[in-house]
This record gives C-alpha cells, structure tokens and sequence, in this order.
C-alpha cells in the first residue's frame, strides 16, 4: 500500500444537510423565538458525516449562534446523540476550548440544540504544522482537565472505551475467524494477519486501565481553528472513559498523510506521557481494522454518502503508517 495521498472528499464538504427552509415552520419559528429575532442569514455547517442540520444563523439583531437539529421521525439515533452532546456539553468544566451549549428544545418532533458560534475554519489538509500544533496545544488542556473525571459528567454514565472497543472498533479477529469479510489489503498487510489481531486485542485491557474521561471523536472535521490560531473541539457525544492518548493517535493518522513527524509529536504529548511503550500501534491496528471493515458497508440513508470513502482513506492511512513502524514488506 503506497502513502494514501490526500482524501478523496475535502473535510469541510463532506456533509449533506438539509436547508433552513425545508425544516418545519414551527420549528423554525421557535428557533426564532429562542434567538430573540428572525433568522436573516445562515452559514450551513460543510463538515461532519450527518444528515442533521447544522448551521451557524444569524438574526436580524446582529446576534448569531450554532444550531443543530434532527427530526425523532427520521433519526431518532442522531436526536439521541444531540441530547447526549447537549448533556455533556452543559457540563464540561469551564474554561475548555469548546462550544458552550445555550438552550435546547422539542418542536414538531424535531430536537434542536444551540451553541455559542465559533468563528474558525476547519483544517485543511495536508496540515498546516502550526494548526496541528495548536490542536495538539488545545487538545493537552483537554487532557489534562479530564484526566480525573468531573462528578457531573462522571454522574452521566458516559460508557467506557474498553467496552466501545470490544463491541464496535475491533475488527481484525472477526476477519481472522471468518466471520468478517477481509478487506482489500496490499500483500504486506494480508500478511500479518496474526500480528494485527494480537495488537488490537490489547486496546480493551489498555482503556481499561486509564479512569480519565476522552473526547472518543477527534478528527480534524471536529476541529475548527479560530483568528488567533487557537483550535476549538466540536462533537462531543462520543466522550467516553478512556486514555486521552487513543484520541491523540486518532488525530494524528491525517497528520500522518499530511507528511508531518506525527511519532514525535505522539511520544512527546503530554496525553502519552503513560501510554504503554506499544499503545500507538495498538491503537492504529485497531483503527485500520475498524475503518476498512466499515468502508465496505454502503452508508445508512441518515449519513453522507461521502461516509465509506472517508473511512476507506482513514483505515489506509492508519495501516500504511503502521506498516512503516513495524517495517512490514
């Protein structure tokens, strides 16, 4: 497998949602309500994998702010994530790089959740070395305020990685026992079938070791990088208890594709400072796994179509950076 080169859909275009004018009156007009006046302008949000709208709305008072919505109908899985992030977010300690949640509400069975609007742009690829290091900057505070779980989000039942790991992200052994179709892999990969499933077989016992709470979905379309250079963290309905360093490598595979010294900027973060000496490549063998399995799966009517070509790139990157660490031929 040669080096993946750039993604095949740029990640601030990836979503396809549906226009303001297309959501229920009533909603629109409650939203209205909530805002304080009419909605005059909207900027949709062009990343994500979602079908929810998202859109930055500007009112006729020169207010703005971050709105999500989903209707029940159609997506009751995404109003759950909603109501999961609105939770969260409304009791992240304050101070984090992230939107701050404003108010939430039911309308003509649609939920709708509003943020304060951050002014940013999400990173291009391949990355600029001054915004990924100025993620990597923000996402170590993150770390470091999480590391011991806050009593309101802990009261949350928020799950755990090691669980997520052994229901949904660990594919290799599936594959292995035949219960999995193998995906398309270059001959150096098919290869070391055994040693991949003896990696990804340790992220389980790994997560479970760590009590801190991480964002479970960093990915550079859940970043935006304001005026200032400063990076800001969307999504968070995936946070989940887990070892913060599972996110750092997740973030790094684009900084992988994108040329960059990602090893070194993995072993000296301060989230892997405990990382066991193997947990990158744990964590990349399990993510290839993941990826690749799901690329060859058409995406559900809820979710962008441009979904399996994202994670047949991820799972490329991963495992082309991993083969380069084992220096697997």
């Amino acid at each position: 497998m040669s080096d993946p080169g750039p993604p095949p859909v740029a990640y601030h275009a990836t979503a396809e949602r549906p226009a303001w004018r297309t959501l229920p009156a009533a909603l629109r007009s409650a939203v209205s309500a909530r805002l304080g006046a009419d909605v005059v302008e909207v900027r949709g949000a062009g990343a994500g994998f979602t079908r929810g709208f998202a859109a930055v709305l500007r009112t006729a008072d020169g207010g703005s702010a971050f709105v999500k919505a989903a209707a029940h109908a159609e997506q009751p899985h995404l109003v759950d994530w909603y109501a999961r992030e609105a939770a969260i977010l409304a009791r992240l300690p304050a101070g984090l790089p992230a939107p701050r949640l404003r108010w939430t509400l039911w309308e003509a069975d649609w939920y709708a959740l509003c943020l304060d609007p951050v002014d940013g742009h999400t990173p291009r690829l391949p990355w600029r070395p001054a915004e990924l290091d100025a993620t990597l900057t923000g996402y170590a505070d993150i770390a470091a305020a999480l590391a011991v779980p806050p009593t309101e989000l802990a009261d949350l039942g928020l799950p755990r990685l090691a669980d997520l790991a052994r229901d949904d992200i660990l594919w290799w052994g599936e594959v292995a026992a035949g219960r999995e179709p193998t995906p398309p892999l270059p001959a150096s990969a098919a290869r070391r079938l055994a040693e991949l499933v003896a990696l990804e077989s340790r992220l389980p016992e790994y997560a479970a070791e760590r009590t801190g709470l991480t964002h479970g979905d960093l990915r550079v379309d859940n970043v935006l990088i304001g005026p200032t250079g400063q990076a800001w963290f969307c999504d968070w309905t995936w946070l989940c208890h887990g070892p913060a360093w599972f996110d750092l490598a997740n973030l790094l595979i684009t900084g992988y594709a994108s040329g960059l010294d990602v090893d070194t900027r993995f072993a000296t973060h301060p989230a892997a400072t405990d990382a066991p000496p193997d947990a990158l490549d744990v964590t990349l063998a399990a993510l290839a796994g993941y990826h690749l399995t799901a690329a060859t799966t058409p995406p559900p009517p809820t979710a962008s179509p441009h979904l399996p070509a994202h994670h047949r790139w991820t799972g490329e990157q991963a495992l082309t950076w991993l083969t380069h660490r084992q220096s697997w031929t």
